[in-house]
Order: C-alpha cells, then structure tokens, then sequence
C-alpha cells in the first residue's frame, strides 16, 4: 500500500471496509482498558496501599514483641546471676527487730568474757547515698536514693583487757556487718585485778527498706 499517494477518498474506502463487529469488540476491548484502570487507581490501588501500611505495621510490631521478650530473657538471665549475690550481702544487714536486740546480743558475748556493759546507746540512722547521687536534705530524700544505712552505737564496757578482746573477736566473727569505729580504753585505777573501761562507737548497717 502507496501510503504518499493515498487520498481521503482512499482512507474512508479503506475505514468502511471494517467490519461493525470488529469495531464494536474494539470498543469494548477499549472501555474495558479504561474501566479496569479507573477501577483500580479509584479503588484497587488504595486499598493495596493500606494492606500494605498495615502488614508494615505488623511486621514492626512482631519485632518489637520479639525485642521485648529477648529483653526480658536477659533481665532474667541477670537476675539470676544477681540473686546469689544480694541474698550473700543481704544477710550482713541488720533488720529493725536485730537492731532492738543489739544490747541483748553483745550483753551474751560479754557475760561469756567476763564483762558489763554499763552503756549502749543507739543513735539516729545515717544514710548512705548509692554512687551519682548528691547529698539531699531530709525533706528531699527518697528511698531510691540510699544505698544503706549506718547506724551508730555509743557503748561503754567494764573488765579485764583479755577479756575485752575476746569480746571484740567474737562479735567480729558474726555474720551481721560491725564495725568498731571509735574506741578508748582506760585501766580503772586502784584496781588489783587490771579492770578496764573501754568507751567507743561501733557502727551497724541497714537496709534501706527497713529504716527508710
């Protein structure tokens, strides 16, 4: 076919030729094209779209759940090393009710070595603050903050030097945390029997949920 050399009248000749069913299924063919795209950037491609947020969605959530439980593996895991640990330095803590029976317990050790304890006085509790946190007055201070408690001990106890030692080393050896910080000790004078009295401070420790 000579397309330069083709007239209107040719191309109309060429047109009427088509048959109408031909035509008729290329309209349809066409309009179809057209309705299945209307369809889906209308309706189809939303819907796509949201399914697609949703599943993102979803997938983030199943890794945070993931996430949350191996969290929750390795704060069990370090719970379980710390166990062992907190029970052993629990235990070197006095409670209220063994800090009441404090004169009870040393008066035992005392009558064994041959000594009386004229004096024993506890004192206010002192907070220890954990690491990283600043002296707070009082009013501001809050359980969290304190690591333990000291509480001091005035004590004043008469005998014989030996004696007193043997009291010191056996005290020394209990379980619960003390300490004696202040001692001075005197030779009672005029005494044929080498009496002593040893006044001084000794220190006890609390936790911070029994004296807080």
């Amino acid at each position: 076919m000579d397309l330069k050399n083709m007239t209107m009248d040719d191309l109309k000749q060429k047109l009427s030729a088509i048959d109408k069913k031909t035509l008729i299924k290329f309209g349809v063919g066409f309009g179809a094209i057209i309705l299945f795209l209307i369809i889906y950037y209308a309706i189809l491609n939303p819907m796509v779209k949201e399914r697609k947020v949703k599943y993102q969605d979803k997938i983030q959530k199943e890794q945070e759940i993931v996430d949350f439980e191996n969290n929750i593996i390795s704060l069990k895991k370090t719970i379980k090393k710390m166990k062992p640990r907190f029970k052993e330095t629990s235990t070197l803590f006095h409670s209220k009710a063994e800090v009441e029976d404090l004169y009870q317990s040393l008066s035992k050790h005392a009558s064994v070595n041959g000594l009386v304890i004229s004096k024993i006085e506890k004192k206010d509790p002192k907070p220890v603050l954990k690491v990283g946190v600043t002296d707070q007055s009082a009013n501001n201070l809050q359980k969290e903050m304190v690591s333990y408690y000291k509480i001091p001990v005035d004590y004043e106890i008469k005998g014989n030097f030996l004696g007193y030692i043997k009291f010191k080393r056996a005290v020394s050896k209990q379980k619960k945390m003390l300490n004696f910080d202040k001692e001075t000790i005197s030779v009672v004078q005029n005494d044929s029997t080498g009496a002593i009295v040893a006044t001084g401070e000794l220190t006890i420790v609390g936790m911070p949920d029994e004296f807080f």
